[in-house]
């Protein structure tokens, strides 16, 4: 499995409707509010703002960052694929474990190098390499204190892309500070994770005005729709709250769900909204789910990790019912 969220190719096979299948490999926020706004014939016809500056103001509030540092892309892997497009750097470290789309969007006149992040974190980057990492991390969804690598890749004179596109869901610490005071760094930011809006194609990259201007972001790549949705999302002062509340709250009721089946030999500390977890039965799990319309993430694609390991993403109490019941029926 490449990624998440393949309920169509499923449904498929399973001769069902994708709106039948619980999808735990999908990593989106389940909680989603009601929104107001609806297309209208204004909104078809007329071009939108071309620089999407309302919008850019409210992420400017919400992020505590300035609107010159904010770039806007139909989505974060749209964002990371445009950005490689424009990095001289010939030595791209990609910190591994991590989402697929990174190695695919490094072009072929660069050298990968994959850096396991489990057993060699530490390892020192060549001198003006581009380093990729992903905080919290995927599939494993461990957060990582930055200080010490940070430091490392300054030292290098490395350009930094650290994708935080799942630190929202437990508030934690971002870099985004560093942007003016480490002019090489990048941080991609999607915002369908956490927003829980897969439909919306929004991401964005964050980075000092030098950097900003030299990616040259096409006019237009935003729908009118895209950029009323996401404004209304981020100006709901309720959200967040009410977001992590629930989260912790169906965090607590999949973990209890995991480690009462007693299938897994181990149940990895989750610092986002996905657990993962490891079984020699990973292979016979899978397809037990899926026979109940249950869709989980295999992670066998993932660098350093093979099938015996299964990621499922944080849902609600329905979908997390359902889970029970399918586990405990498991022989």
């Amino acid at each position: 499995m490449k990624h998440g969220a393949n309920i169509y190719k499923y449904a498929k096979e399973l001769g069902c409707k994708s709106g039948e299948i619980i999808d735990f490999s999908s990593n989106i926020n389940s909680y989603h509010p009601s929104i107001t706004i609806t297309p209208t014939n204004n909104m078809l016809v007329k071009y939108p703002d071309s620089n999407y500056s309302s919008l850019k103001k409210t992420i400017t509030k919400k992020y505590e960052i300035k609107k010159s540092q904010i770039t806007l892309y139909n989505g974060a892997t749209s964002a990371i694929f445009e950005l490689f497009k424009h990095l001289r750097e010939k030595r791209v470290y990609l910190y591994a474990p991590l989402y697929g789309e990174y190695e695919k969007a490094v072009p072929n006149d660069k050298k990968i190098i994959k850096i396991n992040r489990f057993k060699n974190l530490y390892k020192k980057p060549k001198k003006g390499s581009i380093v990729v990492f992903v905080n919290p991390s995927t599939p494993d969804a461990k957060h990582y204190s930055l200080a010490k690598l940070f430091g490392i890749w300054k030292k290098q004179k490395c350009t930094v892309v650290l994708d935080e596109s799942f630190l929202e869901f437990q508030n934690l610490k971002s870099l985004r500070n560093q942007i003016d005071s480490y002019k090489k760094l990048y941080i991609i930011q999607s915002f369908t994770k956490f927003y829980g809006c897969g439909g919306v194609r929004i991401g964005a990259i964050f980075s000092n005005k030098e950097n900003v201007q030299m990616l040259k972001t096409p006019m237009w790549n935003l729908s009118a729709y895209d950029a009323e949705f996401l404004e209304e999302r981020l100006k709901d002062k309720d959200f967040d709250e009410q977001s992590r509340k629930l989260h912790k709250r169906h965090k607590k009721e999949l973990l209890r769900i995991l480690i009462g089946s007693k299938l897994f030999s181990k149940i990895y500390k989750s610092d986002s909204n996905f657990v993962m977890v490891k079984s020699e039965k990973s292979k016979e799990i899978f397809e037990h789910l899926l026979h109940h319309k249950i869709l989980v993430r295999t992670c066998g694609s993932f660098d350093f990790l093979t099938n015996d390991y299964l990621r499922f993403a944080v849902k609600d109490s329905k979908a997390h019912n359902k889970l029970k019941k399918a586990l405990n029926e498991f022989c």
